[in-house]
């Protein structure tokens, strides 16, 4: 769903970009440690209870995050490789939060809404998956509302407005984002069976089946949101 502000945002992250591209920094770089960086505030601060901190740590983190696209492009080195590690990373930096808003949950015996928590881990996964596997088969699965760019402001958010003492905001967003993940992973399922349905079949493998393990197309990194 906002998706449409990529485009501004790369262009303020170009200025950016070019000059880190005069430096020795890489777009891997740039993506490992912004995981790193989600990976230390999630799981150190937000276990601990201090939510508003955490929330600045891994916001900061997740915004430098985005600019190993934008340099990849700048530098021309994008590539097969780049859009892994940063899909990759992407799903550690997803894990990070949602595990540590679910340990703090069950810190502060809030254990419903710790399952809650763990829910959107899991569907936030699975989410993303639907749509690398229909991609790998040739079929677009660019639809949903809760994308990732949406998943970690409905987390985030409102951690850090809790953290500020603010009550429910929580609880409202974690349900919210439930309720969403479920119909994203629907609207994702139902776009792979219309496309599967308008397409032939990829060609497999002798001995090989159309299910078993069709290997997906190289692309480039581009830094879309799972």
């Amino acid at each position: 769903m906002l998706n449409v502000l990529r485009p501004a945002l790369s262009r303020v992250l170009t200025p950016v970009a070019e000059l880190l591209a005069r430096t020795p920094i890489t777009p891997n770089s740039i993506t490992v440690t912004g995981t790193a960086g989600v990976v230390a505030g999630a799981l150190w601060l937000f276990p601990i209870g201090h939510l508003f901190a955490g929330t600045v740590v891994c916001t900061v983190f997740v915004l430098a995050d985005m600019l190993d696209g934008v340099l990849a492009r700048v530098k021309g080195t994008s590539g097969a490789f780049g859009a892994f590690l940063d899909s990759t990373m992407d799903r550690i930096a997803d894990a990070a939060v949602f595990a540590g808003l679910t340990i703090y949950l069950v810190r502060t015996h809030q254990e419903p809404l710790a399952w809650v928590a763990l829910f959107c881990l899991v569907a936030g996964a699975l989410i993303s998956y639907a749509k690398a596997r229909a991609e790998g088969l040739g079929i677009a699965c660019d639809v949903g509302f809760a994308e990732r760019t949406e998943r970690m402001l409905l987390a985030l958010v409102p951690a850090g407005l809790t953290g500020l003492g603010l009550p429910y905001v929580l609880a409202i967003g974690l349900w919210v984002l439930a309720a969403l993940s479920v119909v994203t992973f629907g609207q994702r399922v139902a776009a792979v069976r219309r496309g599967a349905a308008q397409a032939p079949p990829p060609a497999a493998p002798a001995g090989q089946g159309p299910r078993d393990g069709v290997k997906p197309p190289e692309e480039p990194r581009t830094g879309a949101p799972a």
